[in-house]
């Protein structure tokens, strides 16, 4: 029924304004629709409590080892949280890595309802700027995005670690997702296109992990899923073709978007890695 309302909702809206429909459309694409507040596990009731100011929002989050020089971020997806990567920040911590786990707006205990990938980077940089330099980088879906866009402008040199696990790499994918499960008019996506350039001076295709990947000058470890419906290996293919001497690649198959970031081999692989 919700469904059938939204569509119907935006064919009404193109046939007088695409502009205002195209602009409702991008506001929904940027919300997320479920708010994981899941309960904490043990790990996190040793951490330092952060609450960072950060445009209009309030960003929660937390903090492992403040004295270590050895610093880690890590990223969680789209309608995700940190609370979802306690083995991660437990390994971690063993390491002895001074651990940043932060929710995104919108997500977790921070404020807001809803994000973009520029917002997403821009608190990567803010994170960076207050906290920084990072050595280290853990990233899953859209939060692999934003790393990227924020490692574009940010410093960082070759012994910079960065996993990206499931990461957004086509924005254009994302979209041609949202408007095939709506069924929105297709006489509104180039309106759809026009307001992301103007909120962001660039197109969709612009934001794209696989334009991105020649500036990434640290060590990546990409793990991916064969069987990833929202964030296909079709779209990670060509990255991979490239054979870039700091990308290496982790193609597992059954199971999907996020379960490849709960699988017992990807948690010791990764920590492994960093």
């Amino acid at each position: 029924m919700v469904l059938k309302y939204l569509r119907t909702k935006f064919v009404f809206l193109s046939s007088f304004s695409k502009r205002k429909a195209a602009e409702d459309a991008f506001k929904l694409f940027c919300t997320p629709h479920t708010r994981s507040k899941k309960a904490l596990s043990k790990v996190f009731t040793h951490a330092e409590k952060l609450e960072l100011d950060f445009q209009q929002y309030k960003i929660r989050g937390y903090r492992w080892n403040k004295n270590s020089q050895k610093k880690a971020l890590v990223l969680h997806g789209f309608e995700s949280t940190v609370a979802n990567f306690e083995r991660y920040i437990t390994g971690l911590v063993e390491k002895d890595y001074q651990v940043l786990a932060l929710d995104a707006p919108a997500h977790g205990y921070s404020s807001g309802r809803t994000i973009d990938a520029v917002v997403y980077k821009e608190l990567v940089q803010f994170i960076w700027s207050n906290f920084g330099p990072i050595d280290s980088f853990l990233a899953h879906s859209f939060g692999g995005l934003a790393l990227c866009l924020a490692l574009e402008e940010i410093p960082h040199p070759a012994t910079t670690k960065i996993v990206l696990v499931a990461p957004a790499v086509e924005t254009k994918t994302a979209i041609d997702n949202f408007f095939l499960f709506l069924k929105l008019p297709s006489n509104l996506r180039t309106e759809f296109d026009k307001v992301i350039f103007d909120k962001g001076s660039h197109p969709p295709e612009w934001y794209s992990i696989a334009r991105m990947a020649p500036d990434i000058k640290g060590q990546v470890l990409f793990l991916q899923d064969k069987d990833d419906a929202l964030t296909p290996f079709s779209d990670v293919k060509p990255i991979m073709d490239r054979n870039y001497p700091n990308f290496r690649f982790i193609i597992s198959k059954g199971l999907g978007h996020r379960r490849i970031y709960r699988d017992e081999q990807s948690v010791k692989s990764i920590l492994d890695f960093l």
